[in-house]
This record gives structure tokens, C-alpha cells and sequence, in this order.
């Protein structure tokens, strides 16, 4: 079988990556395909589950029209500049058109050594490839931008981490994989014509519209500062920390990539940390949406140069763009928050509301999944339900305290009960993939037990349903479920 690839990024100059194939693999055989989004891509499920098409998940074929390659990008790490990164461990195998008329990356991660590897092997453990796509099929389902999973395979072979571990390849699909740390490669090299070329490729393929604009480099700048706004709200919105936002983990496309130390809140705590790696909590759950403006600070360095033929004209539109970040966030994660109290018309001192709630969680230590999922069934009389959302609590008074100005404000809206509750459960989701969860569901998986890993992928695709009050999936941790720490898997 051929696939219909239309490699864009493969026709930028050589010094954009390296062309090389995978490295074989022993014994691949497939763990997980996902069908829908295989359709979606408009490719053949039936073909890719064959050998012939497992062969290509894994690496060890690739049709005649691929054009595989590792892409050069360079990033700061936890603040510190690394002026070469690149795929250690992934290859663009090519980009497909979707039936929605999307250009899509198809990647696969664990392919692999490559150029960039930095002495690494280019594989990945089974765990780490499970989380992957166990969490961005979960995020796609909660509505966040994010690369998706297309399949997972094991390969028959082993790598070495802490301990001797079954490896695994993911194939992942992305709208693209431009990173901050892309256009920070060439900038730091000072070869302003690759960065220009790096941007037109972006305009046509993210920001068509910027093209129209006086100036096409602000206006995709401008895009991008949005884009990452909105996609960090939304985060914050469900409770997920992403763990490592390095500049090489921002995408221009503005979807969610890289699910290594990853998590997601259950008592809510805006200092809260998992990755092994954040020793110092720079990327904690509260500091995502500074270090969003700081990432997008790197960026607009890396484009001054294109900005303007004045070099203090140019400073001064990244300044001014930059600039915009606060209000752009401060604007969606409104929106976010207040949807998630029940209100379909935001107003000044709504986010007073959301903050006392939100304190009163901290104070707690309430869980913050079930907190907001209790609430969005209690109606705007006070009743027995009440006891759902008290319950969440330790101060039980303050909780039920805060319950008279939310129905106050609530009063405020024509909207009617149930349309409001709908509304609300259609944000607040009944189950998240809890770390614990997934946890168990890599344990399981390294011991040859795949069928906790598909019953939560499955399970986790319809988010918002409504769960029995028992059902495990909706409860924390019990205290030796406790997930402390997450790790990258490299």
C-alpha cells in the first residue's frame, strides 16, 4: 500500500533535519490501533493492523513515497539553553492531508538513534509509550489541542532504564512538530534566512490568514501568543500539569505535545509538582501560565530579526505582542473557570467567585475533579444535593458558606436549571486519567497484561458521561495509591 503523503516539511532546505530510516525492530507487533483516527486521516485501518502495516508503526518499512527524517530544534531545558536538541528518538515519516482537509504529521517516537540522540539509544520503554497514548487521547476527549495516538506497538526487544524494560513505539499525529525551539535553533546561529523560511512555512501551514496582514511575521507571532493563551487556560481548566515546558515542548500549532512526566491535580494545590525532574518547581501547576509568557518571550527573540528593518521598530512589536499574552490568558482561563460555575454570561467580580471557591479548595485539599463535577449537579435551591459538594470538603461550614453568592449570581441568568447543569457537566468532567490509573495500567502492562491499558483508553473517550458515585474512576487515590512523583521514560 502506498499512503497519499505530502511532505511540505521535507521540501525545506537539508539543514532542517536529516533524512534516515528507523532502526528494525525483532518482533513488532501491535498493542493498540486507533481506528477513528485512522479514518479521520483518511488511511486504511485494516492495512495498518496487517504485518505490512505494523512493519511501518514499528519502523522497519516505510512505503515508497515517506520521507523519513529527524528534525533539528534546539530549546531552553527547566530555563537553561541547550543549543542542540533535535529527534533523539522520533522520526517524521510524512505528512498526510486529513478527510477534514488538515495537514498532519505521522511521527513515530522510539524509532530509534538518530543525529540528535546525544548518546541515547532512540528507543522507548512500553510504560512511557502507554501514557502517551492512554493521556492524549484522554485530552482529546476533554477538548484540549493536543497531538494525538495514532497506534502503539512492542517491538520484541528491551531497553535499559532504572531497569530491563519491554520496548515500545508510538505513532503520533500533530498538526505539525515546529517548536519554539525550531525557529530558536537557527535564530541562536544567526541564520536569519532559515528563520525567515521557517516562518513562511508556518504562516502557510498554521496562520494562511497572516498572509494578508501588513506584517506576516507579527501576525503569526500574534497567533501563536493566542493559541498557547487559550491552550494553557484550558489546561488549568481540568487540573493537568504538563511537567516539562520547555521551550522545545511548545508547538506553534498550540497543541499539547511531549506526555513524559505529566499529571493531573486530585487535591487541588497551585504548587503542586510530579516531575521527578522539576526539583525546583519551575513548572508547577500555578507557574504554567508564566512560563507560557516566557516561552513565547523566546520565540519573539528568535523573530525580531524578521519583524521590522528598524532593529528598536522590531524590539518594540515583540514587546507590544508580548504584551498581549496577559489578557489573552487572562481572557480564556475566564471563560474556562466561569463555565465551570455554572455561568453562561461572565461579568465583572465573577472570578472573585471562582478564587474563593478555589481557596477554599487549596485550604482543604479538595479534589478538584469531583468538586466541580458535584457542584454542577446542585440545583439553585438548596437541598439535599448539597451534601455531594459539602462532602468535598474538610471545613464543611465555609463550603457551605460559599454555596449562597454562587446561587445568588446564578439568579442573575434566564438560563434554567438543567440547561445550566448540562451546560456544566459538559465542562466538568466525571473522570480525568488519574495518575494512579495510569500508573496501574503500565504496571499491568509491563507484567504482559495489555487489557488495563485498552479498558482505560476506551473508558476515558466519553469524559463527561455521567459514573456511578462508586465507580473507581471517579475516586482519588486511596492513600497508598498516591502518585508522588512522574518520570520522562528517556
Amino acid at each position: 500500500m502506498t499512503i497519499d503523503f505530502d511532505n511540505s516539511y521535507a521540501r525545506l532546505p537539508e539543514k532542517f533535519f536529516t533524512r534516515q530510516a528507523a532502526a528494525p525492530v525483532p518482533e513488532p507487533q501491535l498493542v493498540r490501533l486507533n481506528v477513528p483516527l485512522a479514518a479521520e486521516l483518511g488511511l486504511d485501518a485494516g492495512w495498518l493492523a496487517s504485518p505490512a502495516g505494523v512493519a511501518m508503526l514499528a519502523g522497519n518499512a516505510f512505503p515508497d513515497n515517506a520521507a523519513p527524517l529527524s528534525m533539528a530544534y534546539a530549546g531552553h531545558q527547566f530555563g537553561n539553553w541547550v543549543p542542540q536538541l533535535g529527534d533523539g528518538r522520533a522520526l517524521l515519516i510524512g505528512e498526510v492531508v486529513d478527510v477534514n482537509g488538515r495537514r498532519r504529521d505521522i511521527q513515530l517516537k522510539g524509532s530509534g538513534p538518530t543525529p540528535w540522540s546525544r548518546r541515547g539509544d532512540g528507543r522507548a520503554a512500553l510504560g512511557p509509550v502507554l501514557r502517551e497514548y492512554i493521556v492524549s487521547e484522554a485530552m482529546s476527549a476533554l477538548g484540549v489541542p493536543t497531538t494525538r495516538a495514532l497506534a502503539a506497538v512492542t517491538t520484541g526487544d528491551y531497553v535499559i532504564r532504572e531497569d530491563r524494560l519491554p520496548g515500545g513505539v508510538l505513532t503520533r499525529v500533530a498538526a505539525s512538530h515546529i517548536r519554539v525551539g525550531t525557529f530558536q535553533y537557527f535564530y541562536a546561529r544567526q541564520d536569519h534566512e532559515a528563520v525567515r523560511a521557517l516562518a513562511d512555512h508556518v504562516i502557510d501551514r498554521h496562520d494562511p490568514d497572516a498572509r494578508k496582514a501588513d506584517n506576516p511575521v507579527a501576525a503569526m507571532l500574534e497567533g501563536a501568543i493566542a493559541r498557547q493563551a487559550r491552550l494553557i487556560a484550558r489546561w488549568l481548566s481540568l487540573g493537568f500539569i504538563h511537567g516539562v515546558m520547555n521551550t522545545d515542548n511548545m508547538t506553534l500549532s498550540g497543541e499539547t505535545i511531549d506526555y513524559g512526566p505529566c499529571a493531573f491535580l486530585d487535591e487541588y494545590d497551585p504548587q503542586k509538582v510530579f516531575s521527578s525532574i522539576d526539583q525546583f518547581g519551575r513548572y508547577a501547576y500555578g507557574n504554567q501560565p508564566s512560563i507560557g509568557h516566557w516561552n513565547l518571550a523566546n520565540l519573539a527573540q528568535s523573530l525580531v530579526p524578521l519583524l521590522d528593518e528598524n532593529a528598536d521598530r522590531s524590539v518594540e512589536i515583540a514587546r507590544e505582542l508580548l504584551e498581549g499574552y496577559g489578557t489573552a490568558f487572562a481572557d480564556a482561563y475566564a471563560a474556562e473557570m466561569t463555565a465551570k460555575i455554572g455561568l453562561a454570561e461572565p461579568r465583572d467580580g465573577d472570578m472573585r467567585l471562582v478564587q474563593d471557591l478555589l481557596n477554599l479548595m487549596a485550604e482543604d485539599g479538595a479534589d478538584f475533579t469531583n468538586t466541580f463535577r458535584v457542584l454542577s449537579a446542585l440545583g439553585r435551591e438548596a437541598g439535599d444535593t448539597d451534601d455531594g459538594f459539602v462532602g468535598q470538603f474538610v471545613q464543611r461550614d465555609a463550603a457551605r458558606g460559599w454555596l449562597p453568592a454562587w446561587r445568588t449570581r446564578l439568579s442573575q441568568e434566564a438560563r434554567d436549571d438543567a440547561a445550566r447543569i448540562a451546560a456544566m457537566k459538559a465542562t466538568n468532567p466525571a473522570i480525568i486519567p488519574r495518575n494512579h490509573r495510569v500508573e496501574a495500567a503500565i504496571a499491568a502492562g509491563y507484567a504482559g497484561d495489555l487489557s488495563v491499558f485498552s479498558a482505560l483508553t476506551e473508558t476515558l473517550a466519553d469524559p463527561f458521561a455521567d459514573r456511578m458515585a462508586d465507580d473507581p474512576l471517579t475516586l482519588p487515590p486511596a492513600p497508598e495509591e498516591v502518585v508522588q512523583q512522574t518520570f520522562c521514560g528517556t
